[in-house]
């Protein structure tokens, strides 16, 4: 029996577009909150034979005239790199922006100061002044159950963690669209899976659902090639297939 992951493409040929809208608007929120989107994408060749495009997995040559590429969306991440130093005050700034944020501002951060509190600070070597939260993971639901959304959020943090003392998230669920999810254990169930996936990159439990990592944490390099090793297994086992 096939053991072949049951993903609608090859996961190698996944890809990300992280991005920053900068508005040039001269505010002290601006200065201290930036918003850092990313698209999750697909890419794939695809083969117009004049009656409708297919996937070219068929093509007889690399080079195919009749074939074209193309990214398809499969999901997107949110992160906020939060200036402790500079703009406004970085707890008030994070209140304002979402409840979500404000949650973690009350966990992490002294309200008069905007900096960390002193519990915070001990934990954490002194190797940047900013804060990054991993505010959104989505991905198609074809996409999920696989452990892609770890890896990708890997990748994700290692390009914008330059700079920051501290990373943060909230685990659980966030499409709430998803029926299944309606029975209580299930719920519990999905939510301590996602879980699980951002311990694996060192992040830890600190207080009221926000979890921490430490830029310098040996734990998120080690997790990194491992999470890229899964990648290529997930790749050759979708290519081949296993009986």
């Amino acid at each position: 029996m096939s053991t072949r992951p049951q993903l609608p493409g090859d996961p190698s040929n996944l890809h990300l577009r992280i991005s920053y809208d900068d508005e040039l608007g001269d505010t002290p929120q601006a200065d201290t909150l930036e918003r850092w989107r990313v698209a999750i994408l697909h890419r794939q060749r695809v083969h117009d034979a004049g009656e409708g495009a297919v996937t070219a997995g068929s093509c007889s040559t690399a080079d195919c005239p009749a074939c074209t590429v193309e990214d398809s969306p499969v999901g997107s991440m949110t992160f906020f790199r939060v200036h402790l130093d500079r703009g406004r005050n970085a707890y008030w700034a994070m209140e304002k922006e979402s409840e979500e944020l404000y949650e973690t501002a009350q966990a992490l951060l002294d309200p008069e100061t905007s900096w960390f509190i002193d519990e915070v600070s001990e934990m954490l070597e002194y190797v940047g002044s900013a804060l990054l939260v991993m505010d959104r993971v989505t991905l198609a639901p074809a996409w999920r159950g696989q452990g892609l959304a770890a890896v990708l959020g890997c990748e994700v943090i290692h390009r914008l963690m330059a700079g920051c003392r501290a990373v943060a998230c909230s685990p659980g669920v966030t499409d709430l669209s998803i029926q299944k999810l309606t029975d209580r254990s299930e719920w519990d169930r999905v939510n301590a899976k996602i879980t699980r996936g951002w311990e694996s990159l060192g992040f830890r439990l600190y207080r009221d659902n926000v979890y921490l990592l430490s830029p310098t944490s040996p734990d998120l390099e080690q997790a990194r090639g491992v999470l890229r090793g899964r990648l290529v297994e997930l790749s050759a086992s979708w290519r081949t297939g296993t009986s």
